[in-house]
């Protein structure tokens, strides 16, 4: 049985982790049978979206670990508890959050970095060639961690967020929303997901749970 991390910020897609993504992921990893343990930030998000219309929140605070549980159903273990020796690989969902609370690609895009506790963790499965398994905007985290490895990642469609990428000294592949690319050489396996705004959430689906099988062949 492998076991997979599974990094989530909040929930919600426009401040935390996207809940469907989420749980897309959750669902194919429980497909394949892996033992899976979700981690979060012990911290503060970014910022707090009313999800309804839009607008921010600014007289409120949310936890990202205490807002992960309500995905994670309670068992989700705090960010800095991840230890890349206990686990065969490493998924992180999308949603606009990840790339304000993970990171600061949202507002800094190529020139962003990337939490230092979180950057530490993926260099700890790149480097012990772990597959890292990234969705929706996810893939942008990666670019940043992994500034000039020269990875192949795509988020979907060529665009804004493809060209910030390859700045990052990266090569972006378009996609379909139900493909993933695999970066077999550098063990990454990434789909667009809702970077694909009007998809059908079967095809969502379809396109996480190929990126899920994909990173779980790796680890073969």
């Amino acid at each position: 049985m492998k076991k997979v991390a599974v990094i989530l910020c909040g929930s919600g897609y426009r401040d935390g982790s996207e809940i469907r993504e989420s749980v897309a992921v959750l669902w194919a990893l429980s497909r394949e049978h892996a033992q899976v343990q979700c981690f979060a930030p012990d911290a503060p998000q970014a910022d707090v979206v009313n999800c309804l219309t839009g607008e921010l929140v600014a007289s409120e605070n949310r936890n990202m670990l205490v807002e992960s549980a309500r995905i994670a159903r309670g068992e989700v273990k705090p960010l800095s508890q991840l230890n890349v020796s206990e686990f065969d690989a490493l998924i992180i969902p999308g949603g606009f959050g990840a790339a304000k609370n993970l990171c600061n690609f949202a507002s800094k895009g190529s020139q962003g970095t990337v939490r230092s506790e979180l950057e530490k963790i993926i260099h700890g499965f790149f480097e012990k060639k772990k597959p890292i398994g990234a969705i929706c905007i996810a893939p942008a985290i990666l670019a940043l961690a992994l500034r000039d490895k020269k990875l192949t990642l795509t988020v979907g469609e060529s665009g804004e967020t493809a060209q910030e990428i390859e700045k990052c000294g990266h090569h972006h592949k378009a996609t379909k929303v139900t493909e993933c690319q695999v970066d077999s050489k550098n063990m990454i396996v990434t789909t667009g997901a809702y970077m694909f705004g009007s998809a059908a959430l079967h095809d969502i689906f379809t396109g996480i749970q190929n990126c899920v099988q994909g990173v779980l062949k790796l680890t073969s």
